[in-house]
């Protein structure tokens, strides 16, 4: 199948090279430029988003945020431009348009999927402007960070009709290793909130653990081993806690991204008319780190402000720094 990529960072790079390592030919894009390493797997380069539309079945993009996400499907040389050329190809070639369902069937078949982290109220609004088109939207993001994308192993929230989804698992099946549909268009974006709140708390909560056990004079990596064998155990505490007791703070996922997430499921709530209190309190926490210049930081980086605010750093036993 040929399918276009839009957005080719830390976790893009890796989840387009496994579509080329699946047979698919790949049509690529990004602001800053296509990897080499993704050239010579075969992918070709595309100078602009309506370029990778006119050529692919099947428009994946991959992109930090909302307003992104609407640059890239509507904005100068965007994906809509590229998906109405194939309507304009259609019309010079003598096809009917006197008939509106002829015009936009055209274009049929083609699917738009974005798998960033975006608001699930535009997500809406996006498909229902890609369906005038009569195309097929899904919103698929992900969870598992840049080793889930580079192992193939993200987890990946569906939201799409039942018949697009089934077009598209194939596909989603490369690279993830759970792939699941949640609802229409806007319910994968609803869950990946979810996902990120929870995942969130528990980043603090561990560096909240693991810095009680350091000030407490326990080897926090010892405690963190016995931790992984009973109820706390966690693939945050397993991943990010190693972080922390390594200072191991290269993203991974960036705690200015985090804080996007959040930010969207605080305003989604004041809609919903809920509160989530403590979801603000780790929201003020990655605003605090944004302000102290580490929003460019893997989220793990977080208990570096918890650090700040106990004085204290986590150490072994014998008052060393793991660092």
């Amino acid at each position: 199948m040929k399918i276009g990529f839009i957005g080719l960072g830390i976790m893009g790079k890796h989840m387009a090279g496994h579509l080329i390592n699946g047979g698919h030919a790949l049509f690529l894009h990004s602001r800053s430029g296509v990897p080499e390493e993704l050239l010579k797997q075969g992918g070709c380069a595309c100078s602009s988003p309506g370029e990778v539309a006119q050529n692919a079945d099947i428009i994946i993009t991959m992109l930090p945020d909302t307003p992104d996400v609407e640059r890239v499907l509507f904005g100068e040389n965007g994906v809509v431009s590229g998906l109405k050329s194939g309507l304009n190809q259609g019309r010079n070639a003598g096809l009917n348009t006197a008939n509106t369902a002829l015009d936009t069937s055209l274009s049929s078949g083609k699917i738009v999927m974005d798998m960033s982290s975006i608001s699930p109220i535009e997500t809406r609004r996006f498909a229902a402007d890609i369906g005038k088109l009569g195309c097929d939207y899904v919103d698929a993001p992900v969870s598992g960070g840049d080793i889930g994308a580079k192992n193939a192993i993200l987890t990946i929230m569906v939201g799409a009709t039942e018949t697009v989804f089934e077009k598209v698992k194939p596909i989603l099946e490369l690279m993830g290793k759970s792939v699941t549909l949640i609802g229409t268009n806007g319910a994968g974006q609803v869950c990946k909130i979810a996902n990120q709140i929870i995942v969130a708390l528990t980043i603090e909560a561990v560096g909240e653990g693991l810095l009680f056990a350091s000030k407490a004079g326990a080897n926090p990596a010892k405690v963190r081993q016995a931790l992984m064998g009973g109820f706390a155990a966690s693939r945050v505490l397993e991943v990010h806690g190693e972080r922390m007791i390594k200072r191991e703070f290269e993203p991974g996922f960036r705690i200015e991204l985090h804080q996007k997430d959040l930010g969207l499921a605080l305003s989604n709530a004041r809609t919903l008319g809920i509160s989530l209190p403590n979801t603000a309190a780790v929201q003020e926490l990655l605003n605090a780190c944004t302000a102290n210049g580490a929003g460019g930081r893997d989220s793990a980086a977080m208990v570096r402000m918890l650090e700040k605010l106990a004085n204290h750093e986590i150490q072994d036993s014998a008052g060393k720094s793991e660092g």
